[in-house]
């Protein structure tokens, strides 16, 4: 019981930010067309952010099924590495259904969470942790669906533009940290105008436009710019390595008892 208030606690931050960013979905879905029940059922079954918007982009218009689903799946993939992590750090009660639920609430900020905690992480401490971040998902979804009908036309539109502030945030920060990320993001745009503005590819669909630029973006970055990991350095030949105190007392009692 304990693990599962400490995980709630934890968890209470995540869901209180996801509320907000689930209020523009619920917004935008209901602006693209949707009902107010089809939004909420995405979310439900969906716990994406990006993957969402995206989706809702090739939905509203009007994109194939195969269209989602290659989205979706280069979108989503990295949840799934987050999960096969994660995996590793619950501990042995953690069985095959409860892995289930944990691979469909992994999340960006469940899994930094999840991975900071010290120790194993339980199945209840998980429940908890992840509860409240779906329960905001869920409920600011509706909430903007449902408030996109009652809202007057300006805050709506006003509002509509949230989700581009959200994407800002996410990128801009990441951009300035690493110079590669920037080349990155110049790439990913360079190619989406090219595709938007230069009629030989008018023909490509928005769902597939996203799927080509991500996908060649991160390509080129695994290619010209690999993350490499530091290896320790090795230990010098001939440096002795200087042994604990309570090692160094052992040692020397056993050199007195010798001598006796």
């Amino acid at each position: 019981m304990k693990q599962l208030v400490q995980g709630i606690k934890d968890g209470s931050p995540i869901g209180i930010g996801y509320f907000s960013v689930s209020f523009t979905f619920g917004l935008a879905a209901v602006s693209g067309g949707l009902h107010w029940w089809e939004a909420l059922l995405m979310s439900m079954m969906n716990l994406t952010s990006a993957g969402q918007f995206a989706g809702l982009t090739v939905i509203t218009a009007a994109g194939t099924y195969i269209e989602i689903a290659i989205s979706q799946f280069v979108i989503n993939l990295r949840y799934a590495l987050m999960s096969i992590s994660l995996s590793q750090k619950v501990d042995s009660r953690f069985r095959a259904g409860k892995k289930m639920v944990l691979g469909f609430a992994v999340t960006d900020e469940i899994f930094a969470v999840a991975m900071s905690r010290r120790g194993e992480v339980s199945s209840r401490y998980f429940l908890g942790l992840a509860a409240l971040p779906y329960l905001g998902w869920t409920s600011g979804t509706l909430a903007g669906a449902v408030l996109g009908n009652i809202l007057p036309q300006s805050v709506s539109d006003a509002l509509g533009l949230a989700i581009y502030g959200m994407f800002i945030a996410i990128v801009v920060p990441e951009m300035k940290k690493d110079r590669n990320i920037l080349k990155m993001v110049i790439l990913a745009v360079f190619m989406s105008c090219c595709i938007f503005y230069i009629p030989l590819f008018g023909h490509i669909s928005q769902g597939f436009a996203i799927i080509i630029c991500a996908v060649a973006a991160s390509a080129a970055g695994a290619v010209f710019f690999p993350i490499e990991t530091e290896e320790p350095e090795p230990e010098p030949e001939g440096k002795k390595r200087i042994k604990p105190a309570d090692s160094q007392e052992r040692e020397a009692g056993r050199i007195q008892e010798g001598k006796q």
